[in-house]
């Protein structure tokens, strides 16, 4: 072995003595401090390499650890599990912890300006997801106001447009959904939607109208009624639906849990599903295909939605532009036992 071949590797100080620094200054570099001029850093790291100390410069993480809100309004409930699967894995891939929380209202003290963002900046996130929730111009200023990233997913009303938000094509959903039940042959097709008020019961509800206008059925304003997106709200509409002199022989429900709501209330009033009455949901959650007969429904991909919408939240946080702010992601019919020809 040769001299060269046995020589040491010299220590910081030898090091540190070459280039004119201390040692502190090499140990500030060999650990990414930044708080070392440019061309001292450059003249170190060139020693460091010609010496053989580091098989090259020691390189900062490009992507720091993030903590995540998840907000919703309800999480106890098929849909939202499906989002927080997309969310977390998403997540995972990203390094960052997801923190799933309840949707606070004015009456528990954060409704005004940014105090809400305030607390969410104070217990560590870096950034929020807000999941079909009604947020007030007012709390939406607020995250602005902190600088906390923001995107909304299925907002209940249509966000800013400087807002970015993740949903699905409802309209679309809708629209095929009520295509499908007159393709079947039913003309008194109820449609049982969500709060009145909520962007996506409102586009789910006009593709119901665009199919009927399409196939020159009259809507019936008997048919056509409110309620919410819970079990609740699907069966008692649906009840009353059912009363009626001249009930629907098909309903197409804004979401799978309120379908089931249907299911129930047909049930309870001795009309078979599907031999007198038709129900189609929306969204394809888990509780479609265990139902009995199995619903059919609109698939919403609510697993990608999630992650899109945790993706897009990274970017921000990151200090990205995102473009569009808003992004619609594919719905998809699937037929199942819930649908059939009226008698």
């Amino acid at each position: 072995m040769t001299d060269v071949g046995r020589r040491r590797r010299p220590t910081l100080t030898a090091i540190a003595s070459e280039a004119g620094v201390s040692a502190a200054t090499v140990s500030k570099v060999l650990n990414g401090r930044d708080d070392v001029g440019a061309e001292t850093r450059a003249l170190v790291q060139r020693l460091l390499l010609e010496h053989a100390y580091l098989p090259a410069p020691k390189r900062q993480p490009l992507v720091a650890h993030r903590t995540i809100g998840l907000v919703f309004d309800d999480f106890m409930s098929p849909y939202a599990t499906e989002l927080i699967r997309g969310v977390t894995d998403a997540g995972t891939a990203a390094d960052a912890d997801v923190v799933v929380g309840r949707f606070s209202d004015g009456s528990s003290g954060y409704g005004g300006g940014a105090e809400w963002a305030r607390r969410l900046v104070g217990s560590g996130r870096d950034g929020v997801l807000v999941v079909t929730s009604d947020l007030t111009s007012q709390q939406v200023a607020g995250f602005s106001e902190v600088h906390l990233p923001l995107v909304v997913v299925d907002p209940v009303h249509t966000p800013q447009s400087d807002v970015a938000s993740v949903g699905a094509t409802n309209w679309t959903g809708g629209l095929s959904a009520t295509e499908h039940l007159i393709s079947l042959g039913h003309r008194r097709i109820a449609h049982l939607g969500g709060p009145a008020g909520a962007a996506i019961s409102q586009a789910r509800l006009h593709g119901y109208r665009a199919a009927m206008e399409n196939a020159g059925i009259p809507v019936d304003p008997a048919l056509v009624v409110d309620g919410g997106f819970g079990f609740e709200a699907g069966r008692e509409l649906a009840t009353r639906l059912l009363q009626l002199a001249e009930p629907p022989t098909a309903i197409f429900a804004v979401t799978d849990v309120c379908a089931l709501g249907v299911v129930q209330a047909a049930h309870a009033l001795g009309v078979q599903v599907p031999g007198d009455l038709s129900v189609v949901g929306f969204d394809d959650t888990y509780l479609a295909p265990w139902l009995t007969p199995a619903l059919t429904t609109v698939h919403t991909p609510l697993q990608d939605m999630g992650r899109y919408a945790l993706q897009m939240l990274l970017r921000l946080i990151d200090g990205e532009t995102v473009d569009p702010h808003h992004i619609e992601l594919a719905t998809e019919l699937v037929v199942r036992d819930s649908t059939a020809p009226p008698r």
